[in-house]
């Protein structure tokens, strides 16, 4: 883990908490921290260098959004996910994700719209080359835009939580379901930007659930 989270003078320590809570967050979205693995204050105080009182608050503000689960006498560790929360999470993500492409094909927002191609030209790219350390980011970065382009604050916060948590589901990409997943995108961007909002809703439900269903096999 980075080391580079270092208390700042009379910094407060609900603000430090959010930034151990984002560097954690971050860590365990790319599965440096396995489903179960204990997540001990004293080392990860240790390694960050901060108090044991950020480490903890920033475990609960984690736990709150289902990414860690703090039980007695064991503290805390990362979320496992039975297969049937599994399957309603993503079933759920899926619908949510369908509607927001649907409010995106309505709305049309050409600049939201140009940043999208921009990255999907950049993970098609990094899927041709087997980039897969590039992907995550873009994968990111293409869901948040895509998101933006529903216009809808609700929603979106919906979904950003959702996805975080979908993330302890999906298998991490391999070159092949890169390639797929990119190709998936830009089959959404283009319903998008045609205005076609029932093939847009249905391709992006369609695409978490290939992941899922994947993932769940």
């Amino acid at each position: 883990m980075s080391t580079d989270v270092k208390p700042a003078q009379g910094i407060e320590h609900s603000q430090l908490s959010e930034v151990v809570a984002a560097r954690l967050r971050e860590q365990i979205l790319k599965r440096d921290f396995k489903p179960g693995e204990r997540l001990v204050e004293g080392k990860l105080a240790e390694v960050l260098g901060v108090s044991r009182i950020p480490v903890r608050e920033a475990l609960r503000l984690l736990a709150a959004e289902g990414l860690v689960e703090i039980t007695p006498r064991r503290g805390a560790a990362v979320a496992t996910l039975s297969r049937v929360m599994a399957r309603e999470m993503v079933e759920v993500r899926a619908t949510l994700e369908g509607l927001n492409a649907r409010l995106a094909a309505r709305h049309r927002d050409p600049r939201i719209l140009a940043g999208i191609e921009e990255v999907l030209a950049a993970g098609s790219g990094a899927a041709q080359e087997g980039e897969l350390g590039q992907l995550v980011a873009l994968n990111a970065r293409f869901h948040d835009l895509l998101a933006a382009a529903g216009n809808n604050s609700i929603l979106g916060d919906l979904m950003r939580s959702l996805r975080d948590r979908t993330s302890l589901v999906f298998n991490k990409l391999d070159i092949e379901t890169a390639r797929q997943t990119w190709e998936e995108h830009t089959a959404i961007l283009q319903a998008v930007a045609s205005g076609d909002e029932d093939l847009a809703a249905l391709l992006a439900t369609r695409h978490v659930m290939n992941a899922g269903s994947e993932a769940l096999k």
